[in-house]
């Protein structure tokens, strides 16, 4: 599987995020130009979703530079292995200081890349927190809007019903021959 994010770093993803927001804003916007609240409360709930997806992407990829964790330096084991007469007894602990280095270096990505994944799942968490009152506005907007329409359907058929009135009215009076 390819990686499409495999050249960004934390200010390119928080730069995506953000882009991807304004990209829905103007979306919503075209589809829905009347409905200001709706617009809001997509493009936050998008850029709720692509920070924690950031996020989860940034722990998925621990291991990489890309977070900071080329700011230390690798360690490497030295090899015990190789010292004259000794040498073959120290093989054991070859493993041991490798596996040592390693859980250092995955201690150092992990330590660099935690700051990063929680800077997205806090503005994730903002955004989310956002989302809640937008919600609310949205449903009293869309309850006013609903109670309007049903006031006016309600006038409309009240005129219908005065209409078919007049013009039962009309062909009872057009039908009846004229006395004179």
């Amino acid at each position: 599987m390819v990686d499409f994010l495999s050249g960004f770093n934390g200010e390119a993803l928080t730069n995506l995020a953000w882009g991807a927001a304004i990209v829905a804003a103007v979306l919503l916007a075209l589809w829905r130009y009347w409905r200001v609240d709706l617009t809001a409360l997509g493009s936050v709930l998008v850029f709720g979703f692509a920070n924690a997806v950031a996020a989860v992407y940034v722990l998925f990829h621990l291991g990489e530079g890309r977070w900071g964790g080329d700011a230390h330096e690798r360690l490497v084991a030295p090899s015990l292995a190789g010292i004259p007469m000794v040498g073959q007894f120290l093989e054991p602990i070859d493993g041991l200081l490798s596996g040592l280095a390693d859980g250092v270096n995955e201690f150092n990505n992990v330590q660099a890349a935690l700051p990063v994944a929680g800077g997205f799942l806090a503005s994730a968490g903002w955004a989310f927190a956002l989302a809640v009152p937008l919600c609310v506005v949205a449903m009293v907007v869309s309850f006013v809007e609903e109670w309007r329409r049903r006031r006016a359907f309600t006038r409309v058929t009240q005129q219908v019903h005065e209409l078919t009135a007049e013009v039962a009215e009309l062909k009872r009076l057009v039908g009846d021959p004229v006395r004179v």
